[in-house]
């Protein structure tokens, strides 16, 4: 019977506790989360939440190993425990996560109290072998009252108070403010990842493509149109802009960008090969910087037998120039299995031109910000021409998006720029055969 109570007793342990730092772990955290804000409801008590989240732990494990990360976790644990009050609670919520229930806990003294965590976190080094590490940290705080809702709820505000800590240049506190624009943008955006996730498995997104019309006069080239992504649900036909920061956000891009590719990849070889000459494709920032985009586009390529050339990938210019090696090699690799590449609202940086001579691309997309008003704003006009001249002088052909009108069209045209993109010239249109046949003979 002693055995028994034993057994019985380590196994009740493990179930509610962390086996690398003997912390509580996540379920148990919010089931201790979940009663003390019942009990807040009941006697109007005040609580509160701290999401804490490690700035340094990726370098640790990615220079030193799992090992020297697991060891980290552990001393931060200690750490952390000790600065606590009695009766606080410290769980690991997973990875380098943690969170801390303060009970009895109005808002300004659990700001003071993740202040000193913070601190703490900041004064202390890890040494590893022969390398130390400094160790900040992130920390979101949410009040758990009458009015916090559910355990989502809380869990919720912390967690993204955590992130606009980091946001906002990490090793900071920030408190979760449920008036405030800003978290309820960020709310929103949470709660499209579970969207997000679902549509990728069921396959819910849809291709659109738009036409990008030459400018000169003269025999018409063939088709050229950029691929854009949308979203199927419930019936409606959601665009980009709803969906793609919380994509973003959460790092989902590079499966989005990933499953565009390969349906164009499809779409393009079932096409007679005169059809279209290019199919212009984004990539987003994140994918910019993933390893193995290179591997997979060149698979595909592989695979569905498509000719180089009629790809175009698209990088916005503030995603090549946040990640200009990653950008250079990406762009230097793939053009040289005949792929091309349009930096897309070029002219939005404050050094534009000082990067082309790093990035050789075969378009400039000039940043629609210049062209929506440019028959009007003077400034506007010069910059246009002034992007369009250099890209000329560099051997690189020009692209005007935003093109709403014929006015604005007609500039261009005076102007010189080679390609014309906007809902004058085409609106998006579902990406199919018949939507390219017709193309194809106006």
């Amino acid at each position: 019977m002693t055995q028994a109570r034993n057994l019985a007793a380590i196994l009740s342990h493990q179930a509610k506790h962390d086996a690398l730092t003997g912390l509580i772990n996540r379920r148990e955290f919010e089931l201790r989360v979940e009663a003390v804000q019942q009990g807040a409801m009941e006697r109007n008590a005040q609580h509160s939440m701290l999401y804490i989240d490690l700035d340094q732990f990726k370098i640790v494990n990615d220079t030193s190993g799992h090992v020297a990360g697991d060891e980290l976790l552990k001393q931060v644990s200690s750490l952390l425990h000790a600065e606590l009050r009695e009766g606080d609670t410290l769980a690991r919520l997973g990875g380098d996560e943690f969170g801390v229930l303060l009970e009895n806990c109005p808002l300004e003294k659990s700001c003071e109290i993740a202040e000193q965590l913070r601190l703490k976190l900041t004064a202390f080094q890890f040494v590893w072998q022969d390398l130390t590490f400094n160790i900040n940290c992130s920390i979101g705080v949410a009040s758990i009252n009458r009015l916090s809702g559910s355990l989502s709820d809380i869990l919720g505000a912390a967690d993204l108070a955590c992130i606009a800590a980091k946001d906002h240049g990490r090793n900071r506190i920030h408190v979760a403010d449920r008036e405030d624009d800003e978290f309820l943008q960020r709310r929103g955006e949470m709660r499209w990842l579970p969207r997000l996730q679902k549509a990728l498995e069921n396959d819910d997104f849809q291709l659109y493509c738009q036409q990008i019309a030459p400018c000169r006069a003269g025999p018409q080239p063939l088709q050229r149109l950029e691929i854009l992504l949308r979203l199927k649900d419930n019936g409606r036909i959601i665009p980009p802009g709803a969906f793609i920061p919380a994509a973003e956000r959460y790092n989902l891009m590079p499966q989005l960008d990933k499953w565009v590719i390969g349906r164009v990849f499809s779409f393009v070889q079932r096409q007679p090969a005169s059809a279209v000459s290019k199919y212009a494709i984004n990539i987003s920032g994140s994918s910019v910087s993933d390893p193995a985009l290179i591997t997979y586009i060149l698979q595909q390529s592989a695979r569905f037998k498509i000719p180089a050339e009629t790809i175009c990938f698209e990088i916005t210019e503030t995603a090549a120039i946040a990640n200009l090696s990653n950008a250079t090699q990406l762009i230097k690799t793939l053009k040289t299995e005949g792929f091309r590449f349009a930096l897309d609202d070029f002219g939005s940086g404050l050094s534009s031109f000082a990067y082309l001579k790093s990035l050789p691309v075969d378009y400039l997309k000039i940043d629609g910000m210049f062209i929506k008003d440019i028959k009007d704003d003077p400034l506007d006009y010069t910059m246009v021409k002034s992007i369009n001249e250099i890209g000329h002088a560099m051997g690189i052909a020009t692209i005007a998006e935003y093109v709403e009108n014929k006015e604005t069209f007609e500039l261009l045209k005076t102007i010189g720029v080679d390609y014309v993109q906007g809902y004058h010239i085409h609106r998006p249109q579902r990406l199919s055969e018949n939507v390219v046949e017709k193309l194809i003979k106006t």
